[in-house]
């Protein structure tokens, strides 16, 4: 999808760069100011294509997420990426549908507009920051720590290492390394080896501590960040309802004065 809004910002930049790069009072006097232009065919077809796609992404993914709409069909995580994609690529044709010029009320929902991708980009960094579950949901506090293991114990029993050895790799697991003798993971791969560990338990240790400390590290950040998420809610949904009532009085107005596109 990234490739996507890379391609189709590319090929919109390259086919109307020259019309774009003019000054304003020079427009008018192009050969193709009556395409390029906000009520051009191609100007006014970018706009009314990007208000669709960004209207389209916010229903459906509220309708998932507050109704369980198609939640038999469909998991949350992926129609979050795809809500995020046609809410990126949908400003990004507003955008040129505007043809970089900006007054008036458009301006607001111009801006608006920013701020809700841009705290949607933000939203989207904290999102992943919070483990959740293959259908989505956001895992608790609780069923996050449920999902470490007893390091100690499989390290005792399993590999049969000493007490000592064994609570260093713990200690390292949870980031404590400063208080060990191991203090990055190539010292730790020459305390098995020293101890001749075949191979391929080695490399089970290792994968074992390295989930461990992924792990301590979700659970040290989940609460930080499910309280930031909390938060974002509050800066990206009052930015996404100005610019929804500025864009539907943009519309009223377009269709009062008579610009009906194509048809």
């Amino acid at each position: 999808m990234v490739i996507i809004v890379l391609i189709t910002t590319i090929y919109l930049i390259y086919s109307g760069y020259n019309y774009y790069n003019l000054p304003l009072e020079e427009r008018f006097y192009d050969t193709h100011h009556h395409w390029f232009k906000p009520s051009g065919a191609y100007g006014h077809g970018l706009g009314i294509v990007g208000t669709l796609m960004i209207l389209f992404g916010v229903s459906i993914y509220f309708a998932r997420k507050r109704y369980n709409f198609l939640s038999k069909y469909i998991r949350l995580k992926y129609l979050l990426e795809f809500h995020i994609f046609l809410c990126t690529l949908g400003p990004i044709l507003v955008l040129f549908h505007t043809a970089f010029k900006f007054g008036g009320i458009v301006s607001v929902a111009f801006w608006s507009m920013v701020a809700v991708v841009l705290s949607g980009v933000i939203g989207r960094f904290i999102y992943i920051q919070i483990p959740r579950t293959i259908e989505g949901r956001a895992l608790s506090l609780a069923e996050v720590k449920n999902m470490k293991t007893d390091l100690t114990i499989v390290l005792l029993e399993k590999f049969k290492l000493e007490e000592d050895i064994a609570q260093m790799i713990v200690n390292f697991s949870k980031g404590e390394s400063a208080l060990t003798n191991i203090k990055t993971t190539r010292n730790l791969r020459k305390v098995l080896k020293n101890k001749k560990l075949p191979k391929h338990e080695r490399a089970s240790i290792l994968k074992m501590v390295k989930n461990e400390k992924a792990l301590s590290s979700k659970i040290a950040r989940l609460q930080t960040m499910q309280q930031y998420f909390k938060y974002w809610h509050v800066a990206h949904l009052p930015f996404a309802l100005i610019m929804l009532v500025i864009v539907i009085i943009h519309v009223i107005v377009t269709l009062t004065f008579g610009y009906k596109w194509i048809f």
